[in-house]
């Protein structure tokens, strides 16, 4: 039985240190995505700390809820905060977006660091598309305006599910769904006018746990030892699956719109590993997951590039920091997190980022993506990612409460 919220509360604050040593800079690579689909959550007050342990600098929320954005507050730690899916149709005027702003993230400001606004989530290929679809660029584009106009230094962007891409293999010849590109090329646009990130969420276990005969299981953990794929198009080869999916993404972001391929930067916004899962749900174990999530963890710290980008920094956000246990859906939405509800690990990660994570450029011999055009064992493919593999994935299940959107 879970240790009630108010002991777990007072305990952190003699098993976490004191003071929060995480400090979120424009380098920090690694941060963790808080969901709040729960009721046996601890406080937010107790949050930070938690995040402060893993030495992680950033985090992202998929709301504005007011009591923890301000949770985070002088904290140093740098957060990603949600416009919700059921916002979208309110913030798509320039009235509407000023209001929303002014409302929902002005009030924690400037004591809480907000680096991004995502406008909501997987939009395009989730189960209310068809009616948020038209909504979501006019809503970024507002929001980018009322944040400019009222002087804040907040970002915009909007994550996707990785379904968006159609093929994946091989990265080289990955392009996005063709009944998207009327949205997407305007998405990217925007990116390129605007200096903002591309956000994907991208799943190896998705891709492992529809074909695991087809998959190794070290390829989709990122186990630093295995000798990885190459594309048959190029000769590349890629020592890890989250390296192939962000390879494919910016190969579709290049046969979409060339002049935003030179500039647009892909960041993971989700990633990870469920501890637990029903009977069919292939690889989910407290054992995958920590392999999965320390390698996460080891890549981002050691990590130096993609064939197609070499020497760009990879920026993940892991999901996620606990256990939600009111999410609907398969046994392993309830078990993403690393943490249990009482404060306590899920499991014991393999790997502790360095107290600066940062990419230095430098470090041992993992190589992060790739390896060139190295020779070594070959799989006939890797499995090319398909929206219907992928439209499960978590969108309209965030939020499951009600929310202001005025």
């Amino acid at each position: 039985m879970a240790a009630p919220v108010h002991l777990v509360s007072f305990l952190l604050l003699f098993v976490l240190p004191s003071t929060l040593e995480v400090e979120a800079t424009s380098t920090a690579l690694l941060g963790i995505s808080y969901g709040r689909v729960g009721n046996n959550l601890p406080p937010a007050g107790s949050v930070p700390q938690i995040v402060a342990s893993l030495g992680v600098g950033r985090v992202r929320v998929y709301d504005p809820d007011l009591a923890t954005l301000r949770a985070f507050a002088n904290t140093g730690i740098e957060l990603v905060v949600g416009v919700p899916d059921e916002c979208l149709a309110a913030v798509s005027t320039p009235a509407g977006a000023a209001d929303w702003v002014r409302t929902s993230i002005q009030p924690a400001l400037p004591a809480t660091k907000i680096a991004f606004l995502t406008v909501g989530n997987e939009i395009l290929t989730g189960a209310n598309s068809s009616a948020l679809t038209r909504y979501l660029l006019p809503a970024m584009q507002c929001l980018h305006d009322a944040l400019a106009h009222a002087g804040l230094r907040v970002a915009v962007t909007t994550p996707h599910n990785l379904g968006v891409v159609a093929t994946s293999y091989p990265p080289s010849s990955a392009y996005f769904r063709k009944d998207l590109l009327p949205t997407l090329c305007p998405i990217l646009d925007f990116h390129a006018r605007t200096g903002t990130p591309f956000f994907i969420n991208a799943y190896p276990y998705f891709a492992y746990s529809e074909e695991p005969s087809r998959i190794k299981l070290e390829y989709a953990l990122l186990e630093p030892g295995y000798p990885g794929v190459s594309d048959p198009v190029t000769g590349l080869r890629y020592t890890n699956m989250l390296a192939a999916q962000v390879d494919a993404v910016y190969h579709a972001i290049a046969a979409a719109n060339g002049a935003a391929a030179q500039t647009v930067e892909v960041r993971v916004s989700e990633t990870g590993w469920p501890s637990a899962g029903d009977a069919n749900e292939t690889g989910a174990s407290p054992q995958n997951a920590a392999r999965y999530n320390g390698n996460v963890m080891r890549l981002v710290s050691e990590w130096k590039g993609t064939p197609l980008k070499p020497g760009t920094p990879l920026r993940v956000y892991m999901f996620a920091l606990f256990n939600e246990n009111m999410k609907p859906g398969p046994t392993s939405e309830r078990n993403y997190g690393l943490f249990k509800p009482d404060g306590t690990p899920a499991y014991q990660l393999s790997y502790r980022l360095p107290k600066d994570n940062t990419n230095s450029g430098s470090g041992g011999s993992f190589t992060g993506g790739y390896n060139g055009h190295g020779d070594g064992s070959e799989e006939n493919g890797y499995y090319s990612i398909s929206a219907a593999a992928t439209t499960m994935v978590r969108s309209p299940l965030y939020p499951l409460f009600p929310l202001l959107c005025n």
